[in-house]
């Protein structure tokens, strides 16, 4: 009955407090929506680092820089979102610059967590460091100027020939991003000067001029062999970018440009390209495209050939292979978090405990990727993160500690005592808990080696029936301590006090391995490693050399001191096989003797042989000793080579191995595990055989399945993962061979790449050898393990398979479109990427056009890779008015075009704006370089403007109708149907017609919605009357008639182009003739698409969205006066004629969407 209970007793200790319950317990208290990312941006510019925390409130975000709190002021705050806000970014010195790292740590209850860290960097572009020189050049060959210049973000590398912007690419002349210029069959007309131009968002450098001279090519022109004079570099490129490497060559005839890979593997043809003529460039760069390439410039047929080879390194950031995974565990307890990071170069682990680094301790230590907790305290519940970090970048991993506590726990176990008992066995004996004995269900025994940093911890657990125990698997001579910890079914009691005892000493376990050589024809150097405290098992007092001749059967004996590692052995027989051998001893006696090891002693002669090298054998593993030596450092004797002997232990020598003179190092396999080796080892020359070495080793034991108490089954192999959409990835694997029929069930283990919260891994139960996993993000990168289950019994993970969804197609435009005028006719445009979560852009499109372009569907087009956010427009019109937009691509398809942006190229920039004036977005309501940028709240208070001013005029109308009806029934004076015909009007009865008219109003009156102009307006420009389309003003003033020279003057005033303006004109029904009809399309002037249809793919938009973002007003431009256009030079006064005539008149709404 007691060994049922004790049984039951066990298992519920190992079910309720050693289990990890994590899949219980779902880590989701905190964790971060969005974290802060890498930004490069302008000095005085603003800036948002972007931070938003998920959890249960309340939730604390503190910002670091450099691992310092960000004290916030009138310039820097956070926003209500919890991110961080820079109006004006400076780039002062010292720490009152705004570069450098930043962190945002979020905190509740439950803990705190560490975001990535995310650097802001100032745009900059410092001075060249090379500038190119002056070449001279045959007529028909090659020439090549470089420059290079430190900046950021990289700037665009463009040459100017005699100060004129050179193409990156024709059949001759190929600039490369690096900055090279390269120039094939030199012409005369090359001759010139050329210099390097480097743009990016901070500046526009210029390099110094250099000359190229071109001379005459001899006549005729003889054979040269190929001589490459540009040859490939060793780089190292961040994974995702593009790797340039340069190969020109000269030769006559023109050598052909070829490229491979030293390892022999092929090179990928879909990401890599030849640019120019023999250029290699790899876009999107990956781990597997590292390497050495080799770049061949051969002449053509023939075998006359050059080569020049270059390092590629790929550096990638940290990425997480094995995370973390949140534990529950008593008080009193252990938690082990793992953690595995790969990149390059290697990252390093680093654990935060609520976001401050954790430090080992007694009960805290760090195995290289493993954070230990031992004896878990209430304060170790928190949340820890893993960070790796490498100079690519860090990823952070995290998981929560929940420590489960009980009331009623019982108290420590009492007086701890400790008995040695021999050199690898302890008894430790306790009293029971003081109170709660009664409750007490199990004791954990606690043991760990007392010397040296992050000793593991050991634990064994006992039933509640008895107070003592035998710790019987130590090593000898070693101090250990102890603690025991009784547990409850909800808890653990503290841990009990400390106990140190030292284990006895032992013989040693066996004597140390044999170095010899020779110095002499008559002597024996005799040389030993101290034992290993494993081996030793003490302190070893005294060592024994024995040793004779292969024919003796009698051995002579010496004892050495402890001290001694070597001893030489002298007044020896020549060319005389000699047999040794040693055994160590500590205080409880001697050890094991070791088998006997032979040594010839050298021949007695004259003859100069290589002395015997200094052998140094190190095993790898179970099977493979790796054999290094130098010569010795008197030897005077050449050498030819050198011969290799090793056999087992009681076996027959081996023939010897022939190795090269080059040669220092050879590795020895296939040997088998837990044997004793004897390696000998000499050089020679022509003279004969040197001196030889003589050295034993033993293979270490391999770690076998055998060695297991119970052997887990194989996982599942052939794991295949295929991308089924933007969205799923189909998986399928083989069960693996073994005889067992009962049912397999399979679990899916699938997460992103780099993953930082555990919570979020997703496990996929199934019993069928095939999942497509559903519901994932887009263009992201996943990893999936796989493994078995069977009988209760769980397999390995099967090894991860890695693979992406295909992206989605660009359903954001890029952002922050920003136009520069950095030259007369050049402009700089730069992006920023779609705000789109696991976007892959593979190209940007340009769209440019002048007004007159964009009117007809005209676009320039200029593309740039996906990597490349910004581009240069060359070759633009003074005086000209020119909209932007860019969109983004990806295989999957093109993006929208973002909203246009302007940019005015003024005709002489120095009077008095900025030529590099930047006009950002035109959803910005702010005014820029005279233009308005309306967005939609502006627009609709524009049109209610204009209702409320129709309504107005219709009721006065109306009112003035009715009086006019009133007061004079009868016709009114005014113009005769003749007027225009040049009759005059009837002039009798001034008082009536002062009554009754209405003259213009002042030059400067208006009727005008939003305070604006008279002037009416469409995607063209202002409309003014023309002369076969006569139009008149209506307007109210409080002035009588004015006479024809007033209106002449008035017709005289200046109008000018005022955009941005909403107006109400009245205009009188044109005078045409019936074979003429008038259109709003014509009476607008509108000349491009009278529909107004609009296509991403033709450039082409309606008026109304190209009116609502291009209304804007001059700030140079006059307030035009009111004037009436009169037709073929004839005088015409201005009045209002009454409201019944037949004449029917409308009102318009000029400028208008």
């Amino acid at each position: 009955m007691a060994l049922v209970k004790r049984k039951i007793y066990q298992r519920l200790l190992f079910f309720a407090a050693f289990l990890p319950i994590s899949g219980v317990f779902c880590f989701s208290e905190l964790f971060f929506i969005k974290e802060p990312h890498d930004v490069t941006l302008m000095r005085k510019e603003a800036v948002i680092l972007d931070c938003q925390a998920h959890g249960e409130t309340a939730i604390d975000v503190q910002w670091l820089k450099n691992g310092a709190k960000v004290m916030e002021n009138e310039r820097v705050y956070l926003l209500y979102n919890s991110s961080l806000y820079i109006s004006e970014v400076e780039s002062r010195r010292g720490d009152k610059s705004d570069e450098g790292f930043y962190q945002c740590l979020a905190q509740n209850k439950y803990g705190a967590i560490l975001s990535q860290r995310a650097r802001l960097t100032i745009a900059s572009i410092s001075s060249f460091t090379i500038q190119p020189t002056s070449t001279v050049a045959t007529e028909g060959s090659v020439a090549r100027f470089s420059c290079k210049i430190s900046a950021h973000p990289p700037p665009i590398i463009t040459w100017e020939f005699n100060r004129l912007t050179l193409p990156l690419a024709t059949e001759r002349i190929t600039v490369l991003p690096s900055g090279a210029l390269q120039i094939h069959g030199v012409q005369r007309s090359d001759s010139g000067n050329y210099r390097c131009v480097a743009t990016n968002i901070a500046n526009r450098r210029r390099s110094t001029e250099a000359m190229l001279t071109v001379i005459s090519a001899p006549s005729p022109r003889l054979p040269q062999r190929p001589r490459i004079i540009a040859g490939p570099q060793n780089i190292s490129v961040s994974a995702h970018q593009s790797a340039t490497l340069e190969c020109m060559a000269t030769g006559n005839p023109r050598p052909i440009i070829s490229w491979s890979r030293a390892d022999s593997k092929s090179i990928d043809v879909y990401h890599t390209k030849v640019l120019g003529n023999g250029n290699l460039i790899i876009t999107d760069i990956k781990p597997q495209h590292k390497g050495v390439y080799v770049c061949r410039a051969t002449t053509p047929g023939t075998r006359n050939f050059t080569v020049a080879v270059a390092n590629v390194t790929v550096l990638a950031p940290p990425s997480l292979v094995e995370w973390p995974e949140s534990l529950t565990r008593p008080r009193a307890g252990t938690a082990r978090f793992v953690c595995q990071a790969e990149g390059f170069p290697t990252p390093q682990i680093t654990w935060l405990k609520n976001g401050e680094r954790v430090h080992s301790n007694g009960r805290i230590k760090m195995y290289n990727s493993k954070l230990v907790i031992n004896q878990i305290i209430p304060e170790d519940d928190a949340i820890y993160q893993c960070q790796a970090e490498n100079e690519q970048g860090s990823v952070l991993a995290m998981a929560r500690l929940i420590v489960v506590m009980s009331e009623d726990r019982p108290s420590a176990p009492r007086n701890i005592r400790a008995d040695t008992v021999s050199s690898s066995a302890i008894l430790l004996a306790w009293d029971r808990p003081l109170y709660n004995a009664d409750k007490v269900i199990a004791y954990s025994v606690h043991y760990m080696k007392a010397e040296g940093l992050n000793n593991e911890e050991y634990q064994i657990v006992i039933g509640n029936d008895t107070t003592r125990y035998i710790i019987d698997d130590l090593e000898p001579a070693r101090n250990y301590t102890f603690y025991v910890v009784a547990y409850m079914p909800m808890g653990a009691s503290r841990m009990s006090d400390h106990m140190f005892q030292h284990t006895l000493e032992d013989v040693p376990l066996r004597a140390p391995e044999l170095s010899l050589t020779s110095r002499s024809p008559t002597d024996i150097q005799v040389s030993w490693q101290p034992l290993p405290a494993k081996l030793s098992r003490g302190r070893v007092s005294a060592y024994r050399l024995w040793y004779r001749t292969s024919t003796e059967s009698l051995a002579s004996q010496i004892e050495l001191l402890a001290q001694k590692t070597q001893y030489l052995l002298e007044n020896l027989q020549p060319d005389t096989i000699y047999l040794l051998r040693i055994a160590a001893a500590t205080s409880v006696g001697w050890g094991e003797q070791l088998a006997w090891t032979s040594h010839r002693t050298p021949k007695a002669s004259s003859a100069q042989v290589p002395l015997s090298p200094e052998l140094n054998l190190e095993p790898l593993n179970c099977t493979t000793i790796l054999v290094r030596w130098l010569l010795a450092p008197r030897n005077s004797a050449s050498v030819q080579g050198y011969k290799l002997f090793y056999h087992e232990e009681s076996q027959p020598e081996s023939a010897p191995l022939q190795l090269r003179a080059s040669d220092h190092s050879h590795t020895i396999g296939g040997l088998d595990p837990r044997k004793k080796y004897h390696v000998k080892f000499l050089a020679y020359n022509f003279l004969g055989d040197g001196y030889q070495a003589d050295q034993t080793i033993s293979t270490p034991g391999c770690v076998s399945v055998r060695d297991r108490l119970v052997p887990p089954p194989p996982p599942p192999h052939n794991v295949h993962a295929q991308a089924n959409s933007s969205s799923s990835i189909f998986l399928h694997w083989g069960r693996p061979a073994f005889t067992s029929s009962q049912a397999v069930n399979y679990t899916v283990r699938c997460n992103p790449v780099g993953l930082q919260n555990a919570s979020l891994v997703l496990y996929l139960q199934t019993n069928e050898q095939s999942l497509l996993v559903r519901d994932l993000q887009a263009n992201t990168k996943y990893e999936f393990a796989i493994r078995l289950h069977i009988d209760q019994l769980s397999s390995p993970w099967s090894p991860v398979v890695y693979q992406s969804t295909f992206p989605k197609a660009p359903t954001l435009p890029p952002t922050s479109i920003k136009v520069t005028l950095i030259e007369e006719n050049t402009a700089l445009v730069s992006w920023k990427p779609p705000e789109e979560a696991n976007l892959s852009v593979t190209h940007y499109t340009i769209l440019y056009a002048s007004r007159n372009e964009w009117l007809t569907g005209e676009w320039q087009v200029v593309q740039r890779e996906g990597s490349i956010t910004m581009a240069l427009l060359e070759n633009l019109k003074a005086g000209q008015f020119y909209l932007v937009k860019v969109s983004a691509s990806n295989n999957m398809g093109d993006g929208p075009f973002s909203h246009m942006v302007e940019l005015t190229v003024q005709t002489n920039p120095s009077s008095g704006n900025d030529p590099r004036l930047s006009r950002g977005s035109t959803s910005s309501n702010a005014f820029s370089n005279g233009f308005y940028h309306l967005d939609q709240t502006s627009m609709t208070g524009i049109t209610v403007g204009v209702s409320i001013a129709l309504t107005c005029i219709i009721i006065c109308a109306f009112v003035i109708l009715c009086r006019s009806k009133h007061r004079k029934p009868s016709g009114v004076k005014g113009r005769s149907p003749s007027a225009s015909s040049g009759e005059s009007p009837d002039s009798d009865d001034p008082a009536e017609n002062t009554d009754v008219s209405v003259a213009m109003m002042s030059q400067n009156h208006f009727i005008d919605s939003k305070g604006g102009t008279n002037l009416i307006i469409n995607s063209l420009g202002p409309v003014q009357p023309s002369a076969e389309k006569k139009s008149k003003w209506f307007s109210f003033s409080s002035h009588g008639n004015k006479s024809v020279k007033d209106v002449q003057k008035m017709r005289l005033g200046p109008t000018s182009y005022q955009p941005g303006s909403t107006v109400l004109t009245y205009n009188k029904e044109l005078s045409v003739t019936a074979d003429e009809p008038v259109s709003l399309h014509s009476l607008l002037g509108g000349a491009g698409d009278s529909e107004g249809s609009s296509s991403s793919d033709s450039g082409r938009f309606s008026q109304n969205d190209t009116v609502m973002t291009d209304l804007s007003s001059g700030p140079n431009s006059r307030q035009p006066s009111l004037t009436a256009e009169d037709s073929g030079g004839g005088e015409e006064e201005v009045e209002m004629h009454h409201l019944a005539q037949d004449d029917q008149s409308d009102f318009e709404v000029g400028g208008v969407c």
